[in-house]
């Protein structure tokens, strides 16, 4: 039974976050200033460490070892990986020593963010930082520097107040999370102590998601026989070709999203059944108006809730294109090629009656004055290494609008709740001496 701790401590944590607001948004502020593209994340990382630094933490960088890695089963190579190797992209871990007896929570939260662009669809400069209308603005304000700089100030907050925690609290920033969270969480779970929790603070508007999608990419290319278009009857297009097996894998599409349900990723009503999806992303087919293409490829992403393997998905993936492409002459002779690549993140989903999930909620309810919905993300997150790795985790986050879109911004008020849920959560999870 986890023992609620004295009401004046979760008061006093939470009146130091709410008087200390000023110094939480510069914060945030100055590390939306320093751009942290995926690949790019050195910067900020030196500046968090130095924050950590100050608050006597003990930080350490952690840089990804390539070689351990890829002895993982989870591993695959980023996109940001092939282009930046693991050279100069640290993480960054810290510790609160706790005195002991008491339960451990690691709170991680990525910092690496996407491109900015279309820049012109911008009313305010992506990496400013600007404050308007209660909202910090910028290029990772919401996704996720707002939730980062909660999880330090809930970490400050206690250690201002001079309370003396049982239990450790890791902090930790972690790089790549956009791009599959390899170098970042997954390394770090490989290299640093096992914890009894784990709290991740992406901007889940003040709800806590139990769950997330699995995701995989994968290709299929079409051959066909390229030739003059003036005769282009004695070629095989590939592009036509392509064409009946996007059929059939939109046919795959419609008919998984009528059968396949998931209440958590279904609470927003714009994903009513719309729990899993398959989207062409990339085709590419042709080089010239004159000729008959004699290749044509496409790149696709499938993401799914839990409930089937990544090996259940593959087979539904390939036994459709293949069966599509035994209905024609050509393709018949001449199958598409399936390759999967990038992504393999399996789904995960944490019991919604764990422990951790009533903690979590008795806390946010009891700081905000509002219960918090279950929810899972429709994406892959990180917490999946630390429950693939057998720690409980979630997600609760602040409230932010436009991510990965023109004038992302996040809630300052709900960053300020977000950090007094944390440091409420960190007493009791942990314990106080």
């Amino acid at each position: 039974m986890l023992r609620i701790q004295n009401k004046d401590e979760q008061l006093v944590v939470s009146n130091w976050i709410k008087e200390n607001q000023y110094n939480l948004v510069r914060l945030l502020q100055e590390i939306v200033r320093i751009p942290s593209l995926c690949g790019e994340e050195l910067a900020v990382q030196k500046r968090l460490h130095q924050e950590l630094e100050t608050m006597d933490l003990n930080p350490e960088m952690f840089y990804p070892n390539e070689t351990e890695l890829r002895k993982h089963e989870e591993f695959f190579e980023t996109s940001s990986f092939k282009q930046y190797g693991y050279e100069n992209r640290p993480n960054v871990g810290g510790l609160l020593k706790g005195s002991g007896g008491g339960r451990s929570i690691c709170f991680s939260g990525h910092i690496d963010v996407v491109s900015p662009e279309p820049l012109d669809q911008w009313t305010m400069d992506p990496w400013s930082g600007g404050v308007h209308n209660g909202f910090v603005y910028g290029r990772g304000a919401g996704d996720m520097k707002a939730g980062v700089v909660a999880m330090i100030f809930a970490v400050k907050a206690i250690q201002a107040t001079g309370i003396t925690l049982r239990g450790d609290v890791q902090v930790e920033t972690t790089i790549e999370e956009e791009d599959g969270g390899v170098g970042g969480v997954l390394f770090m779970r490989l290299v640093r102590p096992v914890t009894d929790a784990a709290l991740i603070p992406e901007p889940s508007g003040l709800s806590i998601s139990i769950g997330g999608a699995g995701v995989m990419y994968f290709r299929v290319t079409a051959n066909g026989i390229p030739a003059l278009a003036a005769s282009a009857h004695v070629g095989v297009n590939a592009v036509l070709k392509m064409e009946k097996i996007i059929g059939a894998i939109d046919r795959l599409h419609r008919e998984r999203q009528a059968k396949i349900s998931y209440s958590y990723i279904e609470v927003d009503p714009n994903m009513e059944g719309k729990a899993t999806a398959i989207n062409i992303g990339t085709i590419q087919g042709g080089d010239w108006p004159s000729t008959v293409p004699g290749l044509c490829m496409i790149e696709c992403r499938i993401g799914w809730p839990p409930g089937e393997t990544c090996e259940e998905i593959m087979k539904q993936v390939e036994d459709a294109i293949m069966t599509e492409a035994r209905k024609d002459d050509w393709l018949k002779d001449n199958p598409p090629v399936i390759q999967w690549f990038g992504w393999k993140a399996r789904p995960h989903e944490l019991e919604p009656n764990h422990r951790l999930v009533k903690l979590l909620m008795r806390r946010a309810l009891a700081v905000s004055g509002q219960s918090p919905e279950l929810i899972a993300f429709a994406g892959s997150l990180d917490t999946r290494f630390f429950l693939h790795h057998n720690i409980p985790a979630l997600v609760y986050g602040p409230f932010a609008e436009r991510i990965h879109s023109y004038d992302e911004r996040a809630s300052i008020e709900s960053i300020v709740t977000t950090a007094q849920v944390y440091a409420s959560m960190i007493i009791d999870w942990c314990g106080v001496s």
